[in-house]
C-alpha cells in the first residue's frame, strides 16, 4: 500500500505532492497552511506548538521517534502541547485515555505502550472494558484508572479536545500547529527507484518546515 493511501486511510492531513527536489524555502499552500483566523494561544511570549494526534492513527505512531528526537532539541522558548484529535464519538475513549494517564502521572510509562498495544498487538483500547483490563495488566490500579477516566475533569478535557479539533480545522492526524497560525503540510519527492513517496524524507522535511515556522512565529513575537 502506498504512503499516500495509508495516510488517507488514517484521515491524515492531505499532502501536496510533487516530483521535484525538496526546497528549503517555505511556500504557503505547499509546505504549510495558514489558519484563518489565527487561534489564540496560551503560551505568552513563548512559541506554542500543538500536536493533534490519535493513538489509533498508525502515522502518529510512526511519527513518534522523529517527534521525540525533535523534542530533545526543541528551543527553550517553544511550549509543546498534545491534544488528542476527536473526529467522531468512537475516538473519545482514546482521548480520555490520554488525559487519564497524564492526570495520573503515567504518561512516560504508558504513552508508547498504548501505541504499541494498538498497532503491534491489535488490542482494541478504544473499547473501555478492554482498556481497563489492559491497564490493570500493566500494574495500574484498575478502579483508580476507571474513576479518573470517568471523572468530570477528564470528560471536560475530552470535550475541549473535540472543540479544538473542530475550531482549528484539523482534517487528519498527525497535525502540528505553530502559534495558532501555521500548520506544516510539506511536499515530498517521489523515490524514482520505487515510484513511491519516501516516508523518511517526508518526516525529515516535516521537521525542517516546523523549525522554520517556529522561527517565523518567533519573529512575529519580536524575538531574535
Amino acid at each position: 500500500m502506498s504512503l499516500l493511501t495509508r495516510f488517507v486511510a488514517c484521515a491524515v492531513v492531505a499532502l501536496t505532492l510533487n516530483g521535484g527536489a525538496l526546497s528549503a524555502q517555505l511556500v504557503a499552500g505547499k509546505d504549510y497552511r495558514m489558519l484563518s483566523p489565527p487561534r489564540a494561544t496560551e503560551s505568552g511570549n513563548n512559541v506554542e506548538v500543538i500536536e493533534f494526534f490519535s493513538y489509533g492513527c498508525i502515522h502518529c505512531y510512526n511519527l513518534e521517534p522523529s517527534l521525540d528526537a525533535w523534542l530533545k532539541r526543541k528551543p527553550a522558548d517553544v511550549e509543546f502541547k498534545r491534544v488528542p484529535a476527536v473526529f467522531r464519538d468512537s475516538w473519545v475513549p482514546l482521548a480520555k485515555a490520554y488525559y487519564t494517564i497524564e492526570a495520573m502521572g503515567l504518561f512516560d510509562r504508558l504513552h508508547q505502550q498504548i501505541y504499541a498495544a494498538i498497532h503491534n498487538q491489535n488490542v482494541r483500547l478504544d473499547e473501555t472494558k478492554v482498556m481497563f483490563d489492559w491497564v490493570a495488566k500493566q500494574g495500574v490500579d484498575r478502579k483508580k484508572f476507571m474513576d479518573t477516566f470517568n471523572s468530570f475533569s477528564i470528560q471536560s478535557r475530552a470535550q475541549r479536545a473535540v472543540n479544538m479539533t473542530r475550531s482549528y480545522g484539523i482534517e487528519g492526524t498527525p497535525a502540528l500547529v505553530v502559534d495558532g497560525k501555521y500548520q506544516p503540510t510539506p511536499s515530498v519527492a517521489m523515490n524514482p527507484a520505487t515510484k513511491t513517496y519516501d516516508e523518511k524524507r517526508y518526516y525529515q522535511r516535516y521537521f525542517e518546515v516546523l523549525d522554520q515556522l517556529i522561527d517565523l512565529a518567533r519573529k512575529n513575537h519580536g524575538g531574535k
